[in-house]
């Protein structure tokens, strides 16, 4: 990947980060609109970015194709629907079973079968 287009890249994403923090929330109408043109991103004064319904959702990827950035995928986060980072965390990071204390537990005894207890575990007193 070139210089020039990892320049690109952090314009983009810092214009990004810009519509996000100047927005205009309309509370009435539950919607988020844009205060200023962002050319480089696609959205004009005045587009509704976050709405509640009947509406389609602004998309850093689709920007990213539109400028025909390659391999668009290692820029952005996963997407919300399939979990984010924090699902990925927990399914790949730590979910890996690393082996702890494992001289010490070369030490350890053999734990005893245990047997069944008698009459069922009610002890001296029984029906």
């Amino acid at each position: 990947m070139t210089l020039a287009q990892k320049e690109k890249i952090e314009a983009l994403r810092a214009d990004w980060k810009r519509l996000w923090q100047e927005r205009v929330d309309d509370r009435v109408r539950a919607e988020g609109i844009a205060i200023t043109d962002y050319s480089s991103l696609f959205v004009e004064q005045g587009t509704i970015i976050h709405a509640t319904r009947d509406f389609k959702v602004l998309n850093f990827k689709d920007i990213l194709e539109k400028h025909k950035i390659e391999n668009a995928e290692r820029f952005i986060q996963p997407s919300p629907q399939i979990g984010g980072w924090n699902k990925f965390v927990k399914t790949e990071i730590t979910s890996q079973n690393r082996i702890r204390n494992s001289r010490a537990r070369s030490y350890l005894e053999e734990k005893k079968v245990v047997q069944q207890p008698k009459k069922g575990g009610r002890g001296w007193l029984h029906l």
